[in-house]
């Protein structure tokens, strides 16, 4: 092995490792010996902070550096500022993003969420912005605008990561369902006008020559689908309630939709208003709880679907109902039938297969109402899916979502 490169597998193993590993790992490094650079020995620091279980940081609710201060309090605090700083410079995203998270989980730090100085200096993302949601509560007044701000900072992101996918999706979807004599490029229908012009086909040349071409209708209809997406706020469903927030609205930007976001736990709480306006000002309505009432809420759902056919009902839910079991299920079997287009979301996140009730999801499946987890990346293709009429259970499989 390459001696740069057998130095630095080594460096890596040792922060990963810790400092414990170091008289076992010296034997690799260059001269019987393991030197560490300045900035080497700054992530090492930070990464002890948080997982060496024999350091300074090993009580709860302790800083870097120290024991016995809180995070949010006197010299700790700056400890804890110093600490964010060199997680942010010296680490990846991806891998700033875990290091918060186990640093509020392994050490109790989440002080970090009621200073503003310490807040402000915490990067955004679904897992850290789902606790700060669940501990709004107790967010002191000096500390709600930078937590606005940072919850902010993710739904501007995840609205770039999918508006476009769905926008699409829609619009791929309702506008070609009508065709218009006006010729576009862009517009033209190749299935259909090769269809319609096979008896066209010239051997000598061996092309199709059309005799007329066919284009969809762009033309933009207002209204034209109802949506309605339902979402559990109980815990368990955290980051599938963000992610879900941020496609309510997506959906209710877009004019050939009338879109309804509801949530609930025991009880139903109609945040459509809010979503429209501004998807954090809804996301800060939701109270994270316990208790499930899920045929409550599609009972209160069920108001808002005036053409059956042309509605789209997607429930985000682990279905572990509360609440009346067999009247949920009859009520989505008769959705089905009435043409409603069904879909439960037992989670949406990036996260790994979630836990949820097999026997409901099973049954509602069977009726007709595919239960699967999918990623927020799928979900625009199996929008589109469901309003081009497809069979979504089949869709999901090929897709990949479980």
């Amino acid at each position: 092995m390459n001696d740069n490169k057998q130095e630095s597998t080594v460096t890596r193993w040792r922060l990963i490792l810790g400092q414990e590993a170091e008289a076992s790992l010296a034997g690799y490094g260059e001269g019987g010996q393991l030197h560490l650079t300045e900035e080497e020995m700054i992530m090492d620091s930070a990464l002890a902070a948080i997982y060496d279980e024999t350091g300074g940081g090993s009580s709860s609710g302790n800083s870097p550096g120290g024991r016995g201060k809180g995070a949010g309090t006197g010299h700790a605090a700056l400890h804890l500022s110093k600490w964010l700083g060199d997680v942010r410079s010296y680490f990846p995203e991806d891998v700033v993003s875990i290091i918060q998270s186990d640093a509020m989980e392994r050490r109790g730090w989440k002080q970090l969420l009621f200073e503003p100085e310490l807040l402000a200096a915490v990067k955004p993302d679904i897992q850290l912005v789902g606790t700060l949601l669940s501990l709004k509560g107790k967010i002191p007044e000096k500390t709600k605008d930078t937590a606005r701000m940072l919850v902010k900072a993710l739904v501007d992101d995840l609205v770039k990561l999918l508006e476009t996918d769905i926008r699409r999706a829609v619009t791929g979807a309702l506008n070609k369902r009508q065709h218009s004599p006006l010729p576009s490029l862009s517009g033209l229908d190749w299935k259909l006008t090769i269809q319609r012009n096979l008896k066209h086909y010239n051997q000598e040349r061996r092309k199709i020559i059309p005799e007329r071409f066919y284009y969809f209708d762009r033309a933009r209809r207002s209204k034209e689908w109802t949506v309605i997406v339902d979402i559990d706020q109980s815990g368990s469903m955290a980051s599938s309630i963000i992610w879900a927030s941020v496609i309510g609205s997506i959906f209710a930007s877009i004019p050939a939709l009338n879109t309804r976001v509801v949530v609930f736990d025991t009880e139903v709480v109609d945040l459509t208003e809010q979503c429209a306006n501004d998807p954090v000002d809804m996301l800060f309505g939701i109270q994270l709880g316990g208790g499930t009432d899920i045929h409550k809420s599609v009972k209160y759902c069920e108001q808002f679907i005036e053409e059956p056919k042309k509605t789209l009902f997607i429930i985000v839910s682990d279905l572990y109902e509360n609440g009346n079991q067999a009247g949920l299920v009859r009520r989505m079997r008769e959705l089905r039938e009435s043409g409603v287009r069904t879909m439960t979301l037992l989670a949406l996140s990036d996260e790994g297969k979630p836990s949820y009730d097999e026997r409901l999801a099973g049954q509602l499946s069977r009726d007709g109402t595919p239960c699967f987890a999918c990623t927020p990346a799928l979900l625009p293709v199996l929008v589109e899916g469901a309003l081009k009429g497809q069979d979504l259970g089949g869709l999901a499989k090929r897709l990949g979502a479980s």
